[in-house]
């Protein structure tokens, strides 16, 4: 088993190698940062349930708004006219409105909005101060509906509303007791299911009708994964995720009156299968999609496997997606991209088999000038495999490179293979960069995900390390020219990095990174209270594990630090509080550290506004260029 993982290893290496080498007759063009991270030209297109309209988000007094035309006209009329915040999530309902979630300055407490196709009205159909909304379910046959979570009543727990988008009225469904984290409808907009915690153990609830009272049917340590996805087509059962009994997840079928797995959709024996899709006019199921080292998709339906086939044909290097479609699936918006390009929207139209292109999204940004992202996977000190990615700057040999390891944020997340603007922006810069998906990283099974508990700072940090260390043994990096960069967890790794191997890294960029895990846990959003003993459980309890705290937050290992430092925040992040980044950065100046502080106060976390984004990855240009030049 040594020896094939060594051989894995070095025939991902020698890709990496000879795929590089036949970029190396290329010139590398220095792209303006602006263009990696600048609003798109248009974006996020759909398609009127009647099929008559296209929308779209482009920018609109530098915010992304909402536009309007007809299928088949190039003259598109602007229906929504925000100017504080991006418009990034929209729907529509019925043939003459669009709803959009929209949040004040990164608070994420998101309110509905109602706007009018014609742009002559725009409304907050949610408009109560600290509440935060989530879209249950858009009611897709329904005009005038649709069902959402408000924690208006609690700020800690959501109950169900019934909402007429036209006349603003609003009407609980179903009140939460005080553990359902989650609600469920059925194909007809009832709810059927709801989903309860205790921190720790999970419990499926289930009732036949609307009138008869919930019962558990199945409970679960929150370890185990039971993810219901929707219910079959006559309503009875549901299709779930599952890792039940295994230790990755697969789609399977569940009867919920019996309360048992009856069928094995799909199963793949390396990663976790989490994605189902179905086709809600012909009631089939069409795809199911999960995550190797890229998307993978397996057809359940022939006319789909067909359609697909087709398109990919016509876009040979690109991954496909049909994103939107009309109510009687016959005009879809169909999306091409891969990892040097965020690629080109098309209409596509079954009959006569019709591609029509709408838009390219980055039309500045050419592929040609972009880099390669390759797989890559490296043994961990105690023998765990860690996949990852490794980005080489066009034009280079892969030999002593400065580079950027960048850990990815959640912890409880994963990187992907896909266009990555940063990444980009940072291999044009003549930079390598490296991605792990260290233990804990989602879609590799449970044993890997759990081997992460109470380890941020540990064995967690140790994968990084030792991925760093393997990139120096084979020569691509230089040690003498290695910086860290993450945000969220990753910028409380690379706080991590810096405090606990302080001699690997040449300088750091935190962005809204976690550095003190007892302020961190009590300052969680109040929606997050129902997980706290599960957090206790991940990540430490602050009373129990307080030597492990103290260990574990860069904030009192300051001293440690011997490297440049620049620090990015949002004053209004609810997920990691300013109080994180100020607090470290005092400790610094503290110590005579050198360190630069951005702290944006119409931000939360993450920058989203256009100009602060252009703000920091220009900063972070000037940094990385000043600490890492030869």
């Amino acid at each position: 088993m040594k020896c094939t993982t060594r051989l894995v290893g070095f025939v991902l290496l020698a890709l990496i190698l000879f795929a590089n080498a036949l970029c190396l007759a290329q010139t590398s063009k220095l792209i303006p940062v602006r263009d990696f991270f600048k609003n798109p030209e248009k974006a996020y297109f759909q398609i009127s349930p009647d099929g008559k309209y296209i929308s779209f988000t482009q920018p609109y007094q530098s915010r992304m708004n909402i536009f309007v035309q007809a299928r088949g006209s190039s003259e598109a009329k602007r229906a929504t006219s925000i100017t504080d915040r991006d418009i990034a999530e929209y729907f529509w309902k019925g043939n003459e409105r669009l709803m959009y979630l929209k949040d004040f300055g990164g608070d994420e407490n998101f309110h509905l909005f109602a706007a009018t196709v014609d742009g002559s009205k725009e409304t907050d159909l949610t408009p109560f101060a600290g509440v935060k909304v989530q879209v249950i379910d858009d009611l897709k046959d329904h005009d005038t509906d649709v069902i959402i979570g408000m924690n208006k009543r609690n700020k800690e727990i959501f109950d169900a509303y019934r909402l007429n988008v036209i006349t603003g009225k609003v009407t609980m469904v179903a009140e939460n007791p005080g553990n359902i984290t989650r609600w469920m409808t059925d194909h007809d907009g009832r709810i059927r299911l709801a989903m309860t915690s205790d921190g720790v153990n999970t419990s499926i609830l289930y009732r036949e009708t609307e009138q008869d009272t919930f019962k558990t049917i199945l409970t679960t340590n929150f370890k185990e994964d039971f993810s219901p996805l929707f219910f079959t087509f006559d309503n009875k059962q549901i299709y779930v995720s599952s890792n039940l009994g295994r230790d990755k997840s697969v789609i399977v079928r569940y009867d919920l009156a019996n309360a048992k797995e009856v069928e094995v959709l799909y199963q793949d024996p390396d990663y976790d299968v989490a994605g189902l899709s179905y086709s809600r006019l012909r009631k089939v199921l069409t795809t199911v999609e999960y995550t190797t080292w890229k998307s993978v998709r397996k057809y359940l339906d022939k006319e789909t496997e067909t359609v697909y086939a087709g398109l990919e044909k016509k876009f040979p290097g690109y991954d496909v997606f049909l994103t939107f479609n009309n109510k009687n699936e016959d005009v879809f918006i169909c999306r091409t991209m891969n990892d040097r390009t965020l690629g080109s929207y098309y209409l596509y139209e079954k009959a006569g088999n019709k591609l029509t292109k709408l838009a390219d999204r980055n039309p500045w940004l050419n592929e040609s000038d972009l880099a390669v992202m390759k797989p890559v996977s490296y043994k961990s000190r105690d023998g765990l495999t860690i996949n990852g990615y490794l980005t080489l700057p066009l034009g280079k040999e892969p030999k002593n490179l400065p580079v950027i390891v960048n850990p990815h944020g959640g912890p409880w997340a994963r990187d992907v293979w896909g266009f990555n603007p940063e990444v980009q922006f940072l291999a044009n810069h003549g930079y390598a960069v490296f991605q792990m998906n260290f233990r804990g990283s989602t879609g590799y099974g449970r044993a890997f995900w759990e081997a992460s508990f109470k380890q941020w700072g540990k064995t967690m940090q140790d994968d990084i390390t030792d991925g760093v260390n393997w990139l120096i043994k084979e020569g691509i990096a230089d040690p003498k020219r290695v910086a860290i960069y993450g945000a969220s967890y990753g910028g409380y790794a690379t706080l991590a990095g810096v405090v606990f191997t302080p001699d690997l890294y040449k300088c750091a960029v935190d962005y809204v990174g976690v550095a003190n895990l007892f302020t961190f846990l009590k300052a969680i959003p109040p929606y997050w209270k129902p997980y706290l003993d599960m957090f206790y459980e991940m990540v430490g309890d602050p009373a129990k594990d307080s030597t492990l705290f103290v260990a574990t937050s860069p904030v009192f290992h300051a001293d440690k630090i011997k490297v440049p430092l620049l620090v990015a925040q949002g004053a209004k992040d609810p997920r990691v509080n300013v109080m994180q980044a100020n607090q470290m950065v005092d400790e610094l100046k503290k110590r005579g550290i050198e360190v630069e502080y951005m702290v944006k106060e119409n931000e939360g976390h993450g920058f989203a506004n256009e100009e602060n984004r252009f703000e920091f990855y220009e900063a972070m240009e000037k940094f990385l260029a000043k600490h890492l030049s030869n």
